[in-house]
């Protein structure tokens, strides 16, 4: 690897490693209380999918342990978020899908970083996200690739 290669690697990552500390930290301040974001993160991929996922499914989805997962689950259906059922054909696994207050909340939640996200995007200019979204696009696809 030369020398330029892996200075722009260095800045690369320093780069998404600074904006994602940045954004995670300004949108789990804005989000209603008793959110976090890995919460509003479950919540919108359930409602967006729509569809019934397993604990195991969706600790793949989201690239974290199934023990974080379950924690997440947890603290959801203890709040009313999810509705948690067992599968029929095995007992051993469930299914987990996002109930009313689910959607509800998640929709709070994002009617508050909406707008915190669209200042971003219109401060930097759309054209410049439009341009960096294909790369940062491939990274991602990349990175996931070797997991």
């Amino acid at each position: 690897m030369s020398e330029v290669t892996d200075n722009l690697s260095v800045a690369l990552f320093g780069e998404i490693f600074m904006a994602d500390q940045l954004a995670r930290n300004r949108l789990s301040r804005a989000l209603p209380k008793g959110m976090e974001l890995s919460h509003f993160a479950v919540l919108n991929h359930l409602a967006r999918t729509n569809e019934e996922k397993s604990p195991a499914q969706l600790a793949k989805t989201f690239h974290v342990t199934r023990g974080a997962m379950t924690n997440t689950l947890a603290r959801l259906e203890w709040a009313g978020h999810i509705h948690v059922r067992p599968d029929w054909d095995d007992a051993r696994r469930k299914f987990v899908s996002v109930s009313p207050s689910g959607r509800r909340a998640c929709e709070a939640a994002f009617d508050v970083i909406a707008p915190i996200v669209a200042d971003v995007v219109d401060a930097v200019g759309a054209e410049k996200v439009r341009a960096a979204l294909p790369v940062l696009r491939a990274v991602r696809t990349r990175l996931d690739r070797e997991e």
